[in-house]
């Protein structure tokens, strides 16, 4: 196949998808999206439908190096990177950094540990809607959880810190919901976390609402703090008192209250997602992504934002303009926390709702439960030796 080279071929964005790169090559050329998808691209070897884009084309097709565009596109690179190390779905990322590439908006892959963009100090968290990233510059203490957050990276490599990070996301939103924190107005990290979302989600006296909600925003506001309480999670040392005697999980349980506030006095409090992670969770191996991303698709185009993420956004943002509660709820609500919600596919509830109570239990049954699949687990784990040995 003759690929002629395009008169204008910008760079790639730094780990874009193909399909995003190639829709905007084709809308400054005025070229018909799919077509020029279908010349630089084949059926995948597996017979199916989905088509790969083949990197010579590409190169051909843009002059540059295969070798650079592989650089810059995950999907290029060959061997294949481990999918589980990124989101398995992608998002838009910094509005400042997407302005200096034309052609449209652009689609990028992101790795599980980018939540800020440090260049430009804003917010692009986990996939939401498409709301323009939010700019941090009076929230600091967000861009440096990002630099604590590469720190743990580099100490525990991908999978801890993956496990950490969103373990700690789903404790503090545990704490942040109203079942989580105590019912008498005493002050705590929440009251850190309201103070951000002032900044955040600002209100507008126009409209009389939140015009700028979404459920990405909340997480920026308990980031820090998570990222605070992840080194604990990392850990084996620390996953080792949370897992071990009275008097070690105290230890334990004192240090999550120096990070974050921890542990509630009232006797009103209707489950502790901390003492469950510490029972349930922290002997397990650290969790993995449930979905990883799927290279390749069928047409050039991208869809658009799918029809039950919209409809959770709304739902959430109607409940935050009218009561501007519930926060930790629609973060425990969200697609981002499933993996650390679904450690243990057994029991499976027909409700989400089941799932988050089931996140926060310590009792007498619950502990029975731990304790037989942790020897399931342990017998599993032990060498078998034949006879003859």
């Amino acid at each position: 196949m003759l690929i002629r080279r395009l008169p204008d071929p910008v760079p790639p964005a730094r780990h874009e998808i193909p399909a995003s790169y190639i829709s905007r090559l084709a809308t400054l050329h005025g070229l018909d999206i799919n077509d020029l998808w279908t010349q630089v691209t084949e059926r995948e070897k597996s017979g199916g439908m989905r088509r790969v884009v083949v990197p010579e084309r590409l190169a051909a097709l843009t002059g540059r190096t295969a070798h650079a565009l592989a650089g810059a596109m995950p999907e290029l690179r060959s061997p294949a990177p481990d999918w589980a190390m990124f989101r398995h779905q992608p998002q838009t990322g910094c509005h400042r950094c997407d302005a200096r590439h034309p052609g449209g908006k652009v689609t990028r892959l992101l790795p599980h540990h980018r939540y800020v963009c440090l260049r430009h100090r804003t917010w692009i968290g986990p996939p939401d809607i498409d709301h323009p990233a939010v700019d941090l510059t009076r929230l600091p203490e967000i861009v440096d959880a990002q630099r604590k957050h590469l720190r743990l990276l580099s100490r525990y490599g991908w999978s801890a810190t993956y496990d950490a990070v969103l373990s700690a996301l789903m404790l503090c939103a545990h704490i942040w919901s109203v079942d989580g924190r105590p019912s008498n107005a005493v002050f705590g990290t929440w009251d850190t976390w309201e103070d951000r979302i002032d900044l955040l989600i600002p209100f507008s006296r126009e409209t009389r609402s939140y015009p700028s909600y979404s459920t990405s925003r909340l997480f920026a506001a308990i980031y820090p703090e998570a990222v605070a309480m992840a080194p604990l999670i990392a850990s084996p040392h620390w996953r080792q008192l949370a897992d071990g005697t009275e008097a070690e999980q105290a230890r334990f349980f004192a240090e999550i209250g120096n990070r974050v506030t921890y542990p509630y006095k009232p006797a009103d409090r209707r489950g502790d997602a901390i003492a469950h992670w510490s029972l349930a969770d922290s002997w397990r191996p650290p969790s993995r992504p449930l979905t990883t991303y799927t290279p390749g698709r069928m047409r050039g185009t991208l869809p658009g934002l799918a029809a039950n993420r919209l409809a959770r956004h709304e739902k959430s943002a109607t409940w935050f303009n009218r009561t501007r509660r519930e926060q930790g709820r629609a973060m425990l609500f969200h697609g981002h926390l499933k993996s650390v919600l679904l450690r243990d596919p057994d029991p499976q509830y027909e409700k989400w709702e089941g799932t988050i109570w089931h996140s926060t239990r310590t009792d007498d049954l619950m502990r029975e439960e731990v304790a037989k699949k942790r020897r399931a687990s342990e017998a599993t784990a032990l060498p078998h030796y034949s006879s003859g040995s």
